[in-house]
């Protein structure tokens, strides 16, 4: 089908400042462009970016703002030279909707590292428009930046893999660490240290959880499986593991030391840093030297990497845990996400909810 003449609109919750409050917001999609998918959103988790964005947390918000970038749905229509997608398909899109297609890393297919790459909302697209995200009725996305849904995966079930999934997945592929026998440590247990542990353990890893207290012991191991469970102020575990891991993902969002997790790495260990974290960390060079070690961070993953993830996960039977809400409830589920008062996703069921009344 062609573009439409008719100027398409859709309903979505923004924030409309940085009290974050989200209230029911109309607004235009642009007209189907050749290369274009029109999706009705199903589903689209909550992720912890989304909280910062809607608060102004990083000082480059604008509003109205609708976010979500963890979207599955279903497509409605597509240009005329899409070949990826058929109406009907089920379909994912997460952080980005944009990049240039000619730098570097987009020649190298990993478009997330591109300088231009352009976010599922608060950005502006290529016309000038403000980006909207996937709490909304629908999206108009480049084919580019949407996959397929594996048959027989529920789309709540996705829509955390689509950002969560994918980040702690692609440093595993990028750095060589999918091979199965490996020990890996993942550090802070939310919703992208739960998808770690999942995804290693599908990999064949022996996974430790390390954490601070052990509040979540019980579900790091009876629950999402994990083979050990670290309290990082035991010294004497901590000297008995030392030397032991292959890697270890760091998702802290916070200021912490990084030395302890140092410690624990062998020979050419890895520490992969997930969380954003505005001040600056240290650690005393001799860690690092003495064991030929790295500090490295990735983010997010590459659109070829997030269809592998998703195919992987099918074949693996990796289910995330979540709690699906309505949208007349995203408010409140905002405020306990900020608690850390979720285990481990919120899912908007947003094709469910009544989007035109708070």
């Amino acid at each position: 089908m062609g573009s439409l003449k008719e100027e398409r609109k859709t309903t979505g919750w923004a924030a409309r400042d940085p009290s974050g409050v989200l209230s029911p917001y109309t607004y235009p999609l642009r007209n189907t462009g050749a290369e274009d998918v029109v999706i009705k959103v199903i589903c689209c988790g909550i992720c912890h970016t989304d909280l910062h964005q809607i608060k102004n947390d990083l000082g480059m918000s604008n509003y109205p703002m609708v976010p979500g970038h963890e979207v599955v749905g279903e497509v409605l229509e597509v240009g005329p030279e899409v070949t990826k997608f058929k109406v009907g398909d089920c379909v994912g899109v997460g952080c980005l909707v944009g990049c240039c297609n000619n730098c570097h890393p987009c020649n190298a297919e990993v478009e997330q590292y591109c300088n231009k790459k352009i976010w599922s909302y608060n950005d502006v697209y290529t016309d000038g428009k403000p980006t909207q995200g996937g709490f909304a009725g629908s999206m108009v996305v480049h084919q580019k930046f949407v996959v397929t849904i594996p048959e027989g995966m529920s789309p709540e079930q996705v829509a955390p893999l689509l950002c969560a999934g994918v980040t702690v997945y692609s440093p595993l592929n990028h750095f060589g660490l999918k091979g199965s026998g490996l020990k890996g440590g993942i550090l802070g247990l939310g919703g992208v240290g739960h998808m770690g542990v999942l995804i290693a353990k599908a990999m064949g890893h022996h996974v430790t959880v390390i954490s601070s207290s052990d509040k979540k012991k019980e579900e790091a191991l009876d629950v999402l499986g994990a083979d050990d469970y670290l309290i990082s102020s035991d010294a004497a575990r901590m000297q008995e593991l030392a030397d032991s891991f292959d890697y270890i993902i760091d998702t802290v969002p916070v200021h912490h030391p990084l030395e302890p997790s140092l410690s624990l790495l062998k020979l050419d260990g890895k520490l992969i840093i997930m969380g954003v974290i505005n001040v600056p960390l240290q650690f005393v060079s001799p860690l690092l030297m003495l064991g030929r070690k790295t500090i490295t961070g990735t983010f997010i993953g590459s659109m070829k990497e997030t269809q592998e993830m998703l195919e992987f996960c099918k074949e693996k039977g990796v289910r995330s845990t979540i709690e699906v809400v309505k949208m007349d409830y995203v408010n409140t589920a905002m405020e306990r996400l900020a608690k850390n008062d979720v285990r481990y996703r919120f899912v908007v069921d947003v094709a469910g909810s009544n989007l035109e009344n708070e």
